[in-house]
């Protein structure tokens, strides 16, 4: 006779240990004076960065706009009320890291702030809908014979991700570029031996826990942290993913007038299924929601896709994998020995040697069992009584 408990899919937001995860204020903070106010130098990226601020800080930056001369720091404390101190002094601390605010001595020597006045230029032209445009028009290219819509965009751009994912894991066939397997060494997300082929880390398998928005992030600043090196503008390339924010989904953009450093990042882009270019040698391309969302949501740390659970475990530690994924059995396969394969299932047994083949590549028991809990859609615990 058996009986058995099921227990539902855990709901719990993953954690990024191990990860060098900073949202995109951690990382402006890390920027130099003089790469910050380059940064503001554009409407699009001044109103970005604004966005992004917390509802108060939005808010004193909104009453500090039209106003040229500095305010008494004492003045600005009385903005909010005592049971609010708590978000103001947040508030104050994100404008003055990212160098919004600026210190300065009013008349009678009492401490006060002052907006960054290149921000507020900028900042005031975008809300005012002021600026020349950040990309040219393509009316002179005609039609586009090869017009992606909005679904196809979509699938475009994950598959192109996917593509990332599955070199991580080793699917056979899965190649990148140089460049991104460097990038994904540089993170610490693989490693590589000698004249072996590049393996997935600790690190690595942690990524693959987390949301798509999360992990482009992630990959983003790495990519980002390792741009000067390369022979990169940081702050040219950074005001073009901050204008691809705002661009709009479905619609085409030219190349006309970029410098070969967003071009060289274009082609990046359009690898990692970012951007949807027909050919390297096309003068347009789309912007697809990866790169639209990207920017917009990594400072709330958003997930653009939910984490749908498709693993059953028995207390026998055989597992049923419920997916036609490529990629979710690849991972499965990281720490599970593969048994049988049907059309929309897999069938795989947790193994002593199938742990220690983990364990070897750098993944922990620990995150094996946050695999298992964070995909699990049911937990069979059988109770066998003779």
């Amino acid at each position: 006779m058996s009986s058995s408990n099921a227990v539902g899919n855990r709901g719990s937001t993953l954690q990024k240990p191990g990860l060098d995860y900073r949202d995109l204020h951690g990382f402006l903070q890390s920027l130099q004076a003089e790469q910050l106010n380059r940064l503001f130098g554009h409407p699009a990226t001044s109103l970005a960065v604004f966005r992004e601020l917390p509802p108060l800080a939005q808010n004193y930056i909104m009453r500090l706009l039209f106003l040229e001369q500095p305010i008494a720091q004492a003045a600005v404390s009385t903005w909010v009320q005592n049971d609010s101190r708590r978000e103001h002094t947040d508030a104050v601390r994100v404008l003055c890291d990212l160098r919004l605010w600026q210190d300065n001595i009013i008349p009678g020597g009492l401490p006060g702030y002052i907006l960054n006045p290149v921000f507020r230029e900028k900042l005031g032209t975008a809300l005012l809908g002021g600026g020349q445009a950040w990309s040219d028009d393509t009316r002179d290219l005609g039609p586009d014979r090869h017009a992606r819509d909005v679904a196809s965009l979509d699938t475009y751009a994950m598959e192109r991700w996917e593509v990332v994912l599955h070199f991580m894991v080793g699917s056979p066939g899965s190649e990148v570029s140089t460049d991104v397997a460097e990038l994904l060494e540089g993170a610490g997300l693989m490693s590589r031996e000698g004249d072996l082929p590049p393996s997935i880390t600790s690190a690595g398998f942690q990524f693959l826990l987390l949301d798509t928005s999360s992990q482009l992030w992630l990959f983003m600043l790495q990519y980002l942290r390792s741009a000067e090196t390369r022979g990169m503008d940081l702050v040219e390339i950074l005001s073009f993913l901050f204008q691809l924010s705002f661009s709009t989904l479905g619609k085409d953009y030219s190349v006309e007038g970029m410098s070969d450093t967003l071009l060289a990042f274009l082609q990046h882009l359009r690898e990692l299924g970012l951007v949807f270019q027909r050919k390297r040698k096309s003068r347009r391309y789309y912007p697809t929601r990866l790169v639209i969302n990207l920017a917009s949501g990594v400072a709330h740390g958003n997930s653009t896709a939910g984490h749908h659970g498709f693993i059953v475990v028995e207390t026998n530690h055989r597992v049923y994998a419920y997916t036609d994924s490529e990629l979710q059995l690849a991972l499965v396969a990281l720490f599970c020995e593969m048994l049988y394969r049907f059309p929309n299932m897999a069938v795989a047994q947790i193994t002593r040697e199938s742990v220690q083949q983990a364990v070897s590549s750098g993944i922990s028991a620990q995150q094996v069992c946050l695999l298992s809990l964070h995909h699990v859609f049911l937990f069979i615990l059988l109770s066998l009584s003779l």
